[in-house]
């Protein structure tokens, strides 16, 4: 069975992908080729942070046949996975002047490999992403939008690039690709993100672009029965999230990003920080499960203390708190309920006051 990727490696690793300007839909294959390095090196028993074994990897996919666009790519892995431990290689040779190079010679890490000026793109395009305090999601969809321009204008210099060229592209996504027009909304946003802060370049109008057309939707509404019937198949612990998801009104990753300080059994409030638009909320609980939120809050509190006697470091903490509090991930008040991975990312924000009415009630206590 192939390594795992271990959890702290994992974290910093993504994180390190979106700051070397790697787009967010290449992520998936970098983590491939890093989980197929660590699991060389276990196997026939290289050093993972030792810089000798690179070579020895890369050369181990030429023999399994992989291109050599697969065997540069497996290297630039490699590469982010050393900035984790603060190595960085320097390659003492070059190759001999006047070689005569195979017509499917492998892809050699010794050299040097022509910069590609889109590569940066997406290193700006993540800070200004992360100093308007957007969500990865957005850094995700926006480098996800900006790969597939890149591609539909075949790596264009980008002091050529123009409206023009947006235009075609939104255009050829309506009528080739067919997409829906949210997406072809997203993908307009994403592009004109790119122009102004990006490139620099007023976007102008854009006029004369096939839009997709928006189909009616008319949302499916389950009776309260079918609800009932619903949340009595489920097993401990969805059936508590999915009554919060219904009971509150929560979206998936408001549920799963739910905290013990984010519960207040003496006012009957839930808080959310930084929901949909980076704003906070305040929505009552429902009184149907407050006897099984505190079961939940109690298992929590067994479990952390268990995992403070064995030396567990505490819950991931996000942006300067964890530098500003350097316990916080320690203490009870800040631990999850039960449900999150610890790879999701929250911005906490200052509490608003509450502004729920005392008469409003959860759609699960009526």
């Amino acid at each position: 069975m192939m390594i795992k990727i271990p959890q702290e490696i994992l974290q910093k690793f993504e994180i390190l992908l979106g700051q070397n300007g790697i787009p967010a839909n290449k992520h998936n294959f970098f983590k491939k080729w890093l989980r197929y390095y660590l699991d060389f090196c276990q196997k026939y028993k290289h050093q993972s942070k030792n810089i000798d074994s690179l070579p020895l990897f890369i050369n181990k996919l030429r023999v399994k046949k992989q291109s050599k666009r697969q065997q540069k790519q497996a290297y630039d892995a490699i590469l982010i996975y050393y900035k984790i431990f603060n190595i960085h290689p320097v390659w003492s040779h070059k190759e001999k002047s006047g070689a005569v190079k195979e017509k499917n010679a492998p892809y050699n890490p010794i050299t040097p490999v022509k910069t590609n000026p889109w590569r940066s793109v997406y290193k700006k395009l993540s800070d200004e992403i992360k100093v308007r305090h957007y969500s990865p999601k957005t850094y995700k969809a926006y480098s996800t939008w900006v790969g597939k321009f890149q591609k539909f204008v075949n790596n264009k210099s980008l002091k050529q690039l123009s409206v023009e060229d947006v235009k075609k592209f939104l255009t050829y996504l309506a009528v080739e690709q067919k997409v829906s027009a949210s997406s072809q909304n997203q993908a307009f946003n994403a592009l004109l993100f790119f122009f102004r802060n990006i490139l620099k370049k007023e976007f102008g109008k854009v006029e004369g672009v096939v839009r997709a057309k928006r189909k009616p939707y008319i949302p499916v509404v389950l009776s309260r029965k079918e609800v009932d019937l619903i949340i009595s198949k489920l097993r401990y612990p969805f059936n508590l999230m999915t009554k919060l998801l219904y009971g509150c009104g929560l979206r998936l990753s408001e549920c799963t990003n739910i905290r013990v300080n984010n519960l207040n059994f003496d006012a009957m409030i839930l808080t959310i920080h930084d929901g949909k638009g980076k704003k906070d909320r305040t929505l009552p609980l429902p009184e149907a499960i407050l006897t099984d939120l505190k079961k939940q809050v109690n298992i929590v509190k067994r479990l952390h203390l268990k995992d403070l006697d064995g030396g567990y470091a505490g819950v991931f903490m996000f942006n300067a708190i964890e530098k500003k509090f350097t316990n916080a991930g320690r203490e009870f008040p800040w631990q999850w309920l039960g449900h999150s991975d610890i790879r999701t990312t929250m911005i906490y924000t200052h509490t608003v006051p509450s502004q729920t009415k005392k008469e409003l009630k959860s759609p699960l206590d009526f």
